[in-house]
Protein backbone atom coordinates (compact mmCIF):
# COMPACT_ATOMS: atom_id res chain seq x y z
CA UNK A 1 0.00 0.00 0.00
CA UNK A 2 3.01 2.04 0.74
CA UNK A 3 4.05 1.59 -3.16
CA UNK A 4 0.48 2.26 -4.28
CA UNK A 5 0.65 5.52 -1.87
CA UNK A 6 3.75 6.68 -3.44
CA UNK A 7 2.29 6.03 -6.94
CA UNK A 8 0.00 7.84 -6.70
CA UNK A 9 2.26 11.36 -5.22
CA UNK A 10 4.56 10.99 -7.92
CA UNK A 11 2.84 9.84 -11.32
CA UNK A 12 2.74 12.56 -13.62
CA UNK A 13 5.61 13.90 -11.51
CA UNK A 14 8.59 11.39 -11.98
CA UNK A 15 7.24 8.33 -13.43
CA UNK A 16 10.35 6.41 -13.53
CA UNK A 17 10.63 6.44 -9.94
CA UNK A 18 6.57 6.65 -8.97
CA UNK A 19 6.11 3.59 -6.70
CA UNK A 20 9.46 2.31 -6.76
CA UNK A 21 12.40 1.89 -4.39
CA UNK A 22 15.32 4.12 -4.78
CA UNK A 23 18.22 2.71 -6.06
CA UNK A 24 20.81 4.93 -5.71
CA UNK A 25 22.02 6.82 -2.31
CA UNK A 26 20.64 10.46 -1.18
CA UNK A 27 20.44 13.13 1.20
CA UNK A 28 18.23 14.63 2.89
CA UNK A 29 18.33 18.64 2.25
CA UNK A 30 19.31 20.29 5.24
CA UNK A 31 19.22 17.33 7.60
CA UNK A 32 21.97 15.91 9.18
CA UNK A 33 20.29 12.08 8.78
CA UNK A 34 21.89 10.51 5.90
CA UNK A 35 19.31 7.57 5.02
CA UNK A 36 20.36 4.05 4.54
CA UNK A 37 22.07 2.86 1.30
CA UNK A 38 19.31 0.98 -1.25
CA UNK A 39 20.37 -2.31 -0.73
CA UNK A 40 18.71 -2.14 2.89
CA UNK A 41 15.79 -0.63 2.00
CA UNK A 42 14.07 -4.11 1.16
CA UNK A 43 14.90 -4.91 5.01
CA UNK A 44 14.51 -1.56 6.75
CA UNK A 45 10.86 -1.81 5.29
CA UNK A 46 10.61 -4.97 6.32
CA UNK A 47 11.31 -3.95 10.10
CA UNK A 48 8.96 -1.15 9.49
CA UNK A 49 6.21 -3.46 8.63
CA UNK A 50 6.73 -5.70 11.44
CA UNK A 51 7.51 -2.47 14.29
CA UNK A 52 4.00 -1.20 12.66
CA UNK A 53 2.14 -5.17 13.25
CA UNK A 54 3.69 -5.52 16.41
CA UNK A 55 4.83 -3.11 18.58
CA UNK A 56 3.17 0.16 17.54
CA UNK A 57 -0.14 -1.43 18.16
CA UNK A 58 0.47 -1.15 21.83
CA UNK A 59 0.98 2.96 21.42
CA UNK A 60 -1.44 5.72 21.50
CA UNK A 61 -2.91 6.47 17.53
CA UNK A 62 -1.57 9.77 17.88
CA UNK A 63 1.82 8.93 18.95
CA UNK A 64 1.87 5.73 16.40
CA UNK A 65 1.03 8.08 13.68
CA UNK A 66 3.83 10.31 14.46
CA UNK A 67 6.42 7.35 15.14
CA UNK A 68 4.89 6.21 11.54
CA UNK A 69 6.33 9.04 9.77
CA UNK A 70 9.70 9.15 12.08
CA UNK A 71 10.45 6.16 11.17
CA UNK A 72 9.28 6.01 6.74
CA UNK A 73 11.29 9.46 6.32
CA UNK A 74 14.53 8.07 8.59
CA UNK A 75 14.11 4.99 6.04
CA UNK A 76 13.65 7.71 3.14
CA UNK A 77 12.93 4.84 0.79
CA UNK A 78 12.02 6.32 -2.76
CA UNK A 79 14.01 9.28 -4.50
CA UNK A 80 11.15 11.76 -4.43
CA UNK A 81 8.23 12.06 -2.66
CA UNK A 82 9.24 10.69 0.70
CA UNK A 83 7.70 14.14 2.78
CA UNK A 84 4.45 14.05 1.38
CA UNK A 85 3.96 10.12 1.31
CA UNK A 86 4.83 10.43 5.06
CA UNK A 87 2.26 13.16 5.86
CA UNK A 88 -0.41 11.06 3.97
CA UNK A 89 0.71 7.75 6.03
CA UNK A 90 0.90 10.15 9.09
CA UNK A 91 -3.13 11.85 8.49
CA UNK A 92 -3.94 7.85 7.07
CA UNK A 93 -3.08 7.12 10.49
CA UNK A 94 -4.66 9.37 12.66
CA UNK A 95 -7.81 8.89 10.32
CA UNK A 96 -8.28 5.22 10.85
CA UNK A 97 -8.11 5.63 14.96
CA UNK A 98 -10.85 8.37 14.19
CA UNK A 99 -8.64 11.47 14.50
CA UNK A 100 -9.04 14.50 12.24
CA UNK A 101 -5.88 14.86 9.55
CA UNK A 102 -3.35 17.44 10.15
CA UNK A 103 -1.60 20.17 8.49
CA UNK A 104 1.78 20.96 9.32
CA UNK A 105 1.60 25.02 8.81
CA UNK A 106 4.58 26.82 6.64
CA UNK A 107 5.22 28.59 10.54
CA UNK A 108 6.29 25.26 11.97
CA UNK A 109 7.80 24.02 9.17
CA UNK A 110 11.09 25.20 10.74
CA UNK A 111 10.13 23.40 14.21
CA UNK A 112 8.91 20.49 12.07
CA UNK A 113 12.27 19.64 10.23
CA UNK A 114 14.30 20.41 13.08
CA UNK A 115 12.34 17.63 15.64
CA UNK A 116 12.46 15.17 12.39
CA UNK A 117 16.24 15.32 11.97
CA UNK A 118 16.49 15.15 15.69
CA UNK A 119 14.64 12.47 15.81
CA UNK A 120 16.95 10.86 13.22
CA UNK A 121 20.33 11.68 14.61
CA UNK A 122 19.78 11.45 18.13
CA UNK A 123 16.61 8.80 18.40
CA UNK A 124 15.06 11.04 20.32
CA UNK A 125 11.15 11.57 19.59
CA UNK A 126 9.74 13.65 21.90
CA UNK A 127 9.96 16.79 20.19
CA UNK A 128 7.95 15.37 17.04
CA UNK A 129 5.53 13.34 18.84
CA UNK A 130 4.63 16.78 20.67
CA UNK A 131 4.45 18.63 17.33
CA UNK A 132 2.16 16.08 16.50
CA UNK A 133 -0.10 15.92 19.59
CA UNK A 134 -0.20 19.66 19.53
CA UNK A 135 -1.48 20.14 15.83
CA UNK A 136 -4.26 17.25 16.69
CA UNK A 137 -5.05 18.97 19.78
CA UNK A 138 -5.49 22.69 17.12
CA UNK A 139 -7.48 20.53 14.83
CA UNK A 140 -10.00 19.06 17.24
CA UNK A 141 -9.89 22.24 18.98
CA UNK A 142 -11.41 23.69 15.27
CA UNK A 143 -13.70 21.11 15.11
CA UNK A 144 -15.01 21.48 18.19
CA UNK A 145 -15.74 25.09 17.53
CA UNK A 146 -16.57 25.23 14.08
CA UNK A 147 -19.32 22.58 15.78
CA UNK A 148 -20.24 25.28 18.72
CA UNK A 149 -20.80 28.11 15.98
CA UNK A 150 -23.48 25.71 14.11
CA UNK A 151 -25.62 24.46 16.81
Amino acid sequence: QIKNIHHLVLKGINDKYAGNYRDQQVMISGAQHLPPAPFLLKEKMNQFIEWYSTKAQELHPVERAAMVQIIFVGIHPFVDGNGRTSRLLLNLELMKSGYPPIVIKNTNRLEYYAALDKAHTTGENFDFVSLVVKETNNMLDRYISLCNNNF
